[in-house]
């Protein structure tokens, strides 16, 4: 084995070093499972200034989606933009072939909202942060038959 470093916690990574680490690990998985798809699942609502509304951002691969951030400003919640973003998204995901799409969530944020769009609990962890929980949520892109 090749001598390494000490472990070196950094409190403010920089963004070359977060790319690297993401970097190695995409790396690893599409040598692993031979899925060299993955891209990233991003769209914007922007004012006419430029200034961003709302988000999301994620990823598709190897026949699924993740939503890992969802953010809509406060003047423009509760009018239906969320329900169009995730929407969008997973039009997107379904027309780059994905069969399930995955996110999560705590419960300070919004578990019935996606409930409400059909997204199903499939884990659960309390205490994330502290006083709460966080649950993920999964829905087939796959029509019923």
């Amino acid at each position: 084995m090749p001598p390494r470093g000490p472990i070196v916690f950094v409190e403010h990574p920089s963004r070359a070093e977060l790319d690297a680490l993401e970097n190695a690990i995409v790396a690893f998985n599409y040598d692993t499972t031979g899925f060299r798809d993955g891209r990233y699942l991003t769209a914007f609502v922007r004012d006419e200034t430029g200034a961003m509304l709302a988000g999301f951002s994620g990823f598709t691969w190897g026949g699924y989606a993740k939503i890992e951030n969802l953010w809509i400003a406060e003047p423009h919640r509760r009018a239906g933009l969320g329900r169009q973003l995730v929407t969008a998204a997973e039009g997107e995901a379904r027309a780059r072939g994905c069969e399930v799409i995955i996110l999560d969530t705590h419960d300070f944020q919004a578990p019935g909202f996606y409930t409400t769009l059909g997204y199903v609990a499939c884990g659960r962890i309390e205490g994330t942060p502290r006083g709460s929980g966080q649950t993920w949520f999964r829905k087939s892109l796959v029509p019923a038959r």
